[in-house]
């Protein structure tokens, strides 16, 4: 595949036209929206050269096939880019060709992401389907907001409107009163949607906030808008440590969901709920949105995906050894697997020594490990459930609020009813920590 790749000159008119026909008034609509250059978005349209995974994001954006619009005899070579400075400066500003060190989610178009493509496809046929509720569960740091993006951005260009939220961005004052959170819930999405919030029309004290949030988002957001809207809410397990809040929150998406089955208008909405852990909060059988809808669990990389990875790291791992051993030490988990194929593509460390020095607080997970630990140092409660853990061969049982906490960190998981350490890097860290703080 050649680095650079450019719209055939029989084919420029054709790419201008897919432009207004999904939906794009402008070329800097287009670029905000795939979160390009404007500069970027013009080469292509003008059929100059951009980077060949740009090119194939744009062509998807513009639903064009790439292979019938690309002029497949042309490359830019690393020659010729370095000849030409303005190519070249737009390639190192704008495009995400080259490794950047993994932190936080994926962006759309990166290379480095790993497609999972029967999960993505289940969704996004789920969310075709009216009154839909989607559930998507892992630990943290799994892959599950990477995986949120590509799934709103396949909404978008089926036409349909979204809105996602993360619920860790909510003050806690406003997480511990369903009022308050109900109103900044129809706020935030009357905003995302280009609404006028307009809350005092739809809410009424007689009726209580719940009944008031349920005719604002029927009467008012899903009337205003001609399509679905996708309605993605992340991190609710943020609710689960307001027991009360969420006893009320909880019923009240699974009431929505069971309204499309008898209101057509409530078809329009498509629901997404992502969370980290199990519930833990007493609700009644018929109304948990936990039992509903299409499940999705997010799983640790299996060694064929670890090694997919490195080679678009451009590391040869085609035997299989040096994915084993990483997977003995951090079990496939795609966030510690990014870090540690990353630093190893920049030659900054052998796999012997990443190896080594992994559990330790010069390795390079120091950061993630620290932040843990500082957790755990506040809590003396999820530090000696988690000693216990970590110092038997044997799954343990633990208090559910505290197998929650710890299983949200990412440091358990299941094992039938107990838990068991997530992974050896743990295990070999805590274990030396705890000998020294724990009494």
């Amino acid at each position: 595949m050649p680095r650079s790749l450019r719209v055939q000159k029989n084919c420029l008119e054709k790419a201008k036209l897919a432009l207004i026909r999904n939906g794009f008034p402008s070329q800097r609509s287009l670029a905000e929206d795939a979160g390009f250059a404007l500069a970027t978005v013009s080469n292509f349209l003008t059929g100059k050269p951009v980077d060949y995974v740009t090119f194939e994001e744009l062509c998807r954006k513009l639903a064009l096939d790439w292979r019938e619009i690309a002029n497949l005899d042309f490359e830019v070579s690393s020659q010729t880019t370095d000849k030409n400075p303005k190519i070249s400066e737009l390639s190192d500003a704008n495009q995400d060709t080259s490794p950047r060190y993994p932190n936080g989610s994926v962006p759309l178009g990166s290379p480095f992401y790993l497609e999972r493509a029967p999960l993505e496809e289940q969704v996004n046929q789920e969310i075709r389907k009216p009154g839909a509720l989607v559930r998507i569960k892992a630990p943290r740091e799994m892959g599950k907001t990477s995986l949120l993006m590509r799934i709103l951005d396949s909404a978008k260009r089926q036409g349909y409107r979204t809105v996602s939220l993360n619920l860790e961005q909510v003050d806690q004052v406003i997480l511990s009163d369903l009022n308050q959170f109900l109103r900044w819930l129809c706020a935030n999405i009357a905003r995302q949607l280009q609404l006028e919030a307009k809350l005092d029309e739809y809410w009424d004290e007689d009726l209580g906030s719940k009944i008031s949030c349920t005719s604002y988002v029927e009467e008012y957001l899903l009337k205003s808008i001609g399509t679905p809207l996708v309605l993605a809410l992340d991190e609710v397990n943020q609710i689960f440590e307001h027991p009360q809040v969420a006893k009320d929150f909880l019923p009240l998406l699974r009431s929505w969901y069971e309204e499309a089955k008898r209101l057509p208008i409530w078809q329009k909405l498509r629901l997404i709920v992502v969370h980290s852990t199990e519930i833990y909060v007493p609700l009644q059988l018929n109304q948990s949105p936990f039992n509903v809808g299409l499940p999705i669990q997010l799983n640790a990389f299996s060694k064929e995906e670890v090694q997919q990875l490195a080679q678009r790291y451009e590391l040869d791992w085609s035997d299989g050894d040096e994915a084993r051993q990483l997977m003995d030490l951090i079990g496939g988990h795609p966030s510690l697997v990014h870090t540690a194929i990353y630093h190893l593509s920049q030659r900054e460390i052998t796999l012997e020594q990443l190896l080594e020095t992994a559990p330790t607080a010069t390795g390079i997970y120091s950061h993630h490990l620290q932040r843990h630990l500082v957790i755990l140092q506040e809590r003396p409660e999820l530090a000696r459930s988690l000693n216990c853990v970590i110092c038997t061969n044997e799954p343990v049982e633990l208090e559910a609020i505290v197998a929650y906490k710890l299983s949200s960190m990412g440091l358990i998981k299941q094992s039938g009813n107990k838990v068991i350490s997530s992974c050896e890097l743990y295990r070999q860290f805590y274990v030396t920590t705890f000998a020294f703080s724990l009494t």
